[in-house]
């Protein structure tokens, strides 16, 4: 017998795990508008998913630890919406620094720089900002690129070519995986380049 678009929908949320968060337009290639909408509608209503903002929704774990539903993830939330708007975006600042586990201090603001337009969101506890800017050397087809990057650009030449810090950073990722970043960041700005390649030979030599 043949599955119902809900049907289908449904088994492709699950499919995506407990947590994801996602938006009608991460369905549209597949179902039609009226079938997502009235699918997403029905599922909400039955508890199968949770509604995070108008448009935005998030297939939900409970945590028997904490005997609460889990809250959706923000970078998750992030991803989702830039899918969802077609957006290009790069975490700013200490956003970087905190993905990368280099900062300890929860963000309160979740700030990303985009080539959409300005807007801000409540996310729970969080505020997610979208700076709108001009993209240019900055388009970086690699999520890990684009963190190490803009983490770098917050902090510094000075900073962020202590040895110290180049040894920190450079353990966040395998070796294979700052080749790749390496590769990725090719067209940066030269001593960005240049900590990235520390970072790699610290992490073959460690």
């Amino acid at each position: 017998m043949l599955k119902t678009a809900r049907n289908r929908i449904f088994d492709r949320i699950r499919y995506k795990g407990k947590n994801w968060v996602f938006s009608a337009a991460d369905f549209t290639k597949d179902f039609k508008r009226w079938e997502i909408d009235q699918t997403l509608r029905e599922l909400e209503k039955d508890g199968k998913i949770k509604r995070i903002i108008s448009g935005l929704y998030y297939y939900p774990s409970y945590s028997k630890l904490l005997h609460e539903i889990v809250a959706p993830d923000i970078q998750q939330v992030t991803h989702a919406l830039a899918r969802k708007f077609n957006w290009i975006i790069f975490p700013e600042g200490n956003t970087a620094l905190y993905f990368l586990g280099l900062s300890t201090q929860v963000p309160v603001k979740h700030i990303y720089i985009s080539n959409g337009r300005p807007c801000k969101y409540k996310i729970g506890n969080y505020i997610l900002e979208f700076r709108h800017r001009m993209l240019r050397e900055s388009v970086i087809g690699d999520e890990h690129t684009n963190l190490v990057v803009r983490a770098l650009k917050s902090l510094g030449k000075i900073h962020a070519s202590e040895t110290d810090f180049i040894k920190l950073l450079s353990a966040r990722f395998s070796y294979d995986e700052w080749k790749k970043i390496e590769k990725a960041a090719h067209k940066t700005t030269g001593w960005i380049l240049d900590v990235i390649r520390k970072a790699k030979e610290i992490r073959k030599n460690g």
